[in-house]
């Protein structure tokens, strides 16, 4: 099955915040309420440097993809 680079959730337990999971490696999910992230890979032994840069823009672009969706909307 081919799945979309990253997925909107939600959830009725917590109606204020925004999910964005990211499903390809590393794989996450990111509250866009607090940008509270949580992984679902081991990232040790990677490179940190290149590593956080990469998590940055992963980020950035979870939140892009937010944003775009939400233009479908109005």
């Amino acid at each position: 099955m081919d799945l979309p680079k990253f997925l909107l959730a939600d959830n009725s337990k917590f109606p204020d915040d925004i999910f964005v999971l990211h499903t390809e490696f590393p794989r996450f999910l990111i509250n866009l309420k607090d940008d509270e992230v949580e992984w679902f890979e081991d990232l040790t032994g990677e490179n940190e440097e290149d590593i956080a840069t990469e998590l940055a823009d992963l980020m950035d672009k979870a939140g892009a993809f937010y944003d775009e969706e939400m233009k479908l909307y109005e």
